[in-house]
């Protein structure tokens, strides 16, 4: 089995730094990079891309659902083609960083209340997985262990990374306890 000590990096946005990218870079091995719905900004993006091939961390997209304000974490009522395509776009412009700096994306991890309901919501799943199948099947799907969105990625053949949070509680059925 190999760890992999994963990190949300990018999620600063026009005058606002949030995070310190710079110092955590060094202690792990691959980074989800913020891709500007939730948080970033294409100057960010830019940047945490260069900061991780400078560390040699792998990268990989972090998108989410278009809120800014609420930095992702809060529900929107998306169709699976909106979600699908919102996926695309952002995996897309984050993919076009990395290839200027002769990187690929390892991998995708949905942020936020996005990433919460596809861990339960068969059709919030299937979207996020057709998105990343229409993008190749070399991209690992990051998803809750023991949820429906890896289950649903692993069944439709694209390679699944189970994660769990060591700084974060959960529930009986292994969903995660809110933030709030």
């Amino acid at each position: 089995m190999k760890v992999d000590i994963n990190c949300d990096m990018g999620e600063s946005f026009g005058a606002y730094r949030l995070g310190l990218d710079e110092e955590v870079i060094k202690y792990i091995t691959s980074a989800n990079i913020a891709c500007g719905y939730h948080a970033g900004d294409p100057l960010v993006m830019e940047r945490t891309i260069s900061l991780a091939k400078n560390h040699n961390v792998s990268v990989g997209a972090h998108p989410g659902f278009p809120d800014l304000v609420g930095f992702g974490r809060r529900s929107m009522e998306l169709t699976p083609r909106e979600v699908r395509n919102d996926l695309i776009y952002q995996v897309g412009a984050l993919s076009a960083f990395a290839q200027i700096e002769g990187l690929s994306l390892q991998h995708v991890k949905p942020d936020g209340q996005q990433y919460n309901l596809a861990a339960k919501a068969e059709h919030m799943a299937r979207a996020i997985c057709e998105a990343i199948i229409s993008l190749g099947k070399n991209l690992i799907l990051v998803a809750l262990s023991g949820s429906e969105m890896a289950e649903i990625a692993s069944k439709s053949g694209l390679k699944v990374a189970r994660e769990a949070f060591a700084d974060r509680a959960y529930h009986r059925d292994g969903s995660l306890v809110s933030r709030k």
